[in-house]
């Protein structure tokens, strides 16, 4: 088996889906919120299907907000937030009110604005653009600007520095974010296939996860 892999279990929807395609790679993958684990993962994930202000809650009500921030922050762990998961690393999000996130990529969630008549949410297969021609989340898909899967009505609005993909619905909306060690991307590679796989396989292999 593979290195040493947690979802962290706050609760939110589409942990089972992220844990069905990571174990298809090989790797030794728990989903959890106890402590120990968490202190022991080579790497976190950071699921999500649903709402910011929920999502957020149950970190809180499960007081793992602070030891989260400690591993990823302070420890440096490699950590893959996806769709809620990754606007949970934003500073706030204006979703149902006002919430304040985990902080640990400056920038807010906000509504997709209405463009062009485009349904919102924005559901089903899009593009994303990397900004760089060599980021590291897409060195093992086979397109040019490779195809995922969406689910989405709010996106994070970050600094252009912490971009690292973007995908066009009307406007330009953040795909892809990236600090140091903290990654996130706003679809599904869950839901994505091939695609998917490969992301998931590209943020292992960048972080040595082996």
């Amino acid at each position: 088996m593979k290195g040493k892999i947690v979802i962290v279990d706050y609760n939110v929807g589409n942990t089972n889906s992220v844990f069905n395609a990571i174990k298809k790679l090989g790797y030794n993958v728990e989903i959890s919120n106890k402590q120990n684990l968490i202190e022991q993962a080579d790497a976190l994930i950071m699921p999500g299907v649903g709402a910011f202000s929920e999502a957020i809650s149950n970190i809180e009500k499960l007081n793992i907000n602070k030891l989260l921030t400690d591993q990823v922050v302070t420890n440096k762990i490699p950590v893959l937030g996806i769709c809620i998961g990754m606007q949970l690393m934003a500073n706030s999000s204006e979703e149902n009110g006002f919430h304040t996130g985990l902080g640990w990529i400056d920038g807010t969630v906000k509504k997709i604005p209405q463009v062009k008549n485009l349904r919102i949410p924005h559901v089903g297969w899009n593009e994303v653009k990397p900004i760089s021609d060599n980021d590291i989340l897409f060195s093992n898909c086979t397109f040019e600007n490779p195809s995922f899967y969406w689910d989405h009505s709010y996106y994070f609005d970050c600094r252009n520095e912490d971009r690292a993909g973007i995908v066009e619905y009307g406007i330009d909306l953040t795909a892809v974010v990236r600090k140091d060690n903290i990654v996130g991307v706003q679809f599904h590679p869950e839901k994505s296939q091939n695609n998917g796989l490969r992301l998931f396989r590209s943020f292992f292999n960048y972080f040595n996860i082996i």
